[in-house]
């Protein structure tokens, strides 16, 4: 293995928009992440809460006709 052409690695700690915070290794220092497992939809299991900011998912479920 060559020396010196890896990036540091080290434990840092992610911030999620949700207020969650939770350690994990990174070559980055600060990692902020818009969505985590604690606010997840497909985690938590609430179905009224979609990231969906361009209304594509009301476009489909209109379109097909669901719920």
């Amino acid at each position: 293995m060559k020396e010196k052409i890896h990036p540091e690695y080290h434990q840092t700690v992610a911030r999620c928009a949700c207020g969650n915070e939770f350690e994990v290794g990174s070559t980055k220092e600060n990692i902020r992440v818009e969505i985590c497992s604690k606010c997840h939809p497909f985690y938590t299991g609430n179905k009224g809460k979609l990231v969906d900011t361009t209304g594509r998912v009301d476009k489909f479920k209109k379109k097909y006709g669901l719920k």
